[in-house]
Formats: C-alpha cells, structure tokens, sequence
C-alpha cells in the first residue's frame, strides 16, 4: 500500500504532467486566435526564465551553505538547456500540420530513443527488457498515429517535425537527469530554461519581433510559461523523490493521454478506438519497462 507521501508524490506528479499535456491544445487554440507560434514560445520561456531567476535567488539568499555555481556548470547547463527551446518549437511546429493526438505520440518517441541514449552514450548493458519495451512503443505508435487507417493524406513534414520534437526531448530528459546534477534543482531548472529561451530566439529571430504585439498574445504566452516552464519543474522536483523515479514515470505518462482528450474536448480533434489502443500499448510498455528497473 502507498504511504502517505507516496500518495502526496504521485499527485505532484500527475499534476505537473498534466501541465505539460494541456500545452499543444492551448497553444494550436491560441494559433486559432491569431497568434504566431513564435511569440507563444517566446513567452513561455520569458516567463518561465524570469520566475525561475528570482525563484532560486531567494532561496540562495536564504540558504547560507548554498555554493556558488561555478562558470563551466552555467554554460553546460545552458548549452544543454538549448533542447528544451527547440522541442517545444519543433513539436508546436508539428502539430500546425498534424493533429495533437499523432504529435504527442511522436514526441513520446523519446521512450525508446532514451533506450538507445543509453546503450550508445552512457555505455550501458542493452536489457531484453527495453528492447520489448521499445518494440511496443513503435508498434503502439503505428496505432496511436492512425497511419495505418488513415483514409486521408498523411502530412509527412508534421511527422518530421514531430520526431524531430522527440529528439530534442530525448535530449531534455538526457540533460534533466545527468547534466550537472550536483547544483540544485531550482538552480539546474534555471540555467536550463535559460538556454531554451536562446535557442527560441535564435530560431525565431525576427519573428519574435514581428509577432510580439497585443494583450491576448500576452495572456497566453504566460499561460504557457506557467504550465510549461514554472509548474512542471517544480511539481517533478518535489513529487519525484516521494514517488521513486519508476513510479514517477509511470504516472508521468499521463501526459499522453490527458493531452489526447484536451484536443478531442477543446479542438474537437476525433480519436478512434485504434489510437486509444496505441495510447494503451506506450503506457503499458513504460509500465513495463519501469517495473522491472524500479521493483
């Protein structure tokens, strides 16, 4: 039975994965209103770039053992954080094409890539675990995208873009979990918001400035920092170490299915029963997969 901080860690959990799986439907219904893409992703990471600075200051100033960061652990931070900004660009990219369902389950590609991250980079021993788990990630997302049922033209340039998306995340979660992870989380959060706000300016540039105009474009700009860049971090931080990083993922999981009904409620995007099947068949295989690492 979960004990009570086992419980309080969960709901962190799914709260933050729930911030994160809204994002797609709020920012394709802000494109509905007129707004660039551009100027959403600038806010988003403007917001959550200034909270996240004045957030750890405080809590530097008032922790007197607090160490300095040192000028290296900034900068790999920041150059690391640059995939941030490019997997919320690309995947808000994709789904100007695609709908939102087929773009979460391209960006949850990351499942298996961060399989392969393992294997290659961090030289660890391929599990016949993961390789089951990766299988069924692929197989759940030929049916969770509806390419094999779909009777219309498949947008091949919005799956581009979508498993482009996947990388960057692949190279988030990467970051996130093994990148200076000495320096505090609120600390680490911040560099690495940082660097994804300059890697949407230098994406976007001049459309930033073009785009960046009007009252409505500011409401829904920090609305996306808050549930993109401020509230996640901070859930996950707090939730995680309550919950174990198995159970975590598991539970963080819901992301898929939570923004999948947010496009059917909001965008009135259609989903039928062979996507919901593939949505069943990804969260099983992380199910899987984080069982047998985490028992």
């Amino acid at each position: 039975m979960l004990n009570s901080q086992k419980i309080k860690g969960a709901i962190l959990v799914l709260l933050g994965a729930a911030s994160y799986g809204i994002l797609a439907t709020v920012v394709k219904y802000a494109n509905h209103l007129g707004i660039h893409t551009s100027a959403l992703t600038f806010m988003q990471f403007a917001t959550g770039a200034i909270f996240l600075t004045i957030y750890s200051n405080i809590k530097q100033k008032n922790n007197k053992n607090a160490k300095p960061v040192s000028g290296k652990s900034k900068t790999r931070l920041i150059l690391f954080g640059t995939s941030l900004g490019l997997t919320s660009t690309l995947y808000y990219i994709s789904i100007q094409y695609i709908p939102v369902s087929m773009g979460i389950i391209l960006l949850m590609q990351s499942i298996w890539m961060s399989v392969v991250v393992e294997v290659v980079w961090l030289k660890e021993k391929l599990q016949a675990i993961k390789v089951i788990g990766t299988l069924l990630v692929i197989g759940g997302k030929l049916l969770a995208t509806n390419i094999l049922f779909e009777k219309h033209t498949i947008s091949w340039i919005g799956i581009g873009w979508g498993l482009a998306a996947g990388v960057g995340y692949t190279v988030s979660i990467f970051s996130s979990s093994n990148i200076e992870t000495s320096v505090p989380s609120d600390v680490r959060s911040k560099y690495l918001v940082i660097g994804g706000l300059i890697a949407i300016i230098l994406f976007w540039n001049i459309n930033i400035i073009t785009h960046l105009s009007g009252l409505s474009m500011l409401k829904w700009g920090i609305l996306l920092g808050v549930f993109g860049t401020i509230l996640p971090p901070l859930l996950f931080t707090k939730g995680i170490p309550l919950t174990g990083i198995g159970l975590g993922s598991i539970i963080a999981a819901i992301e898929i299915p939570i923004s999948i009904t947010s496009a059917f409620l909001i965008l009135n995007e259609q989903i039928n029963t062979y996507q919901w099947i593939g949505v069943g068949v990804i969260i099983c295989s992380v199910i899987v997969v984080n069982l047998k690492k985490h028992p």
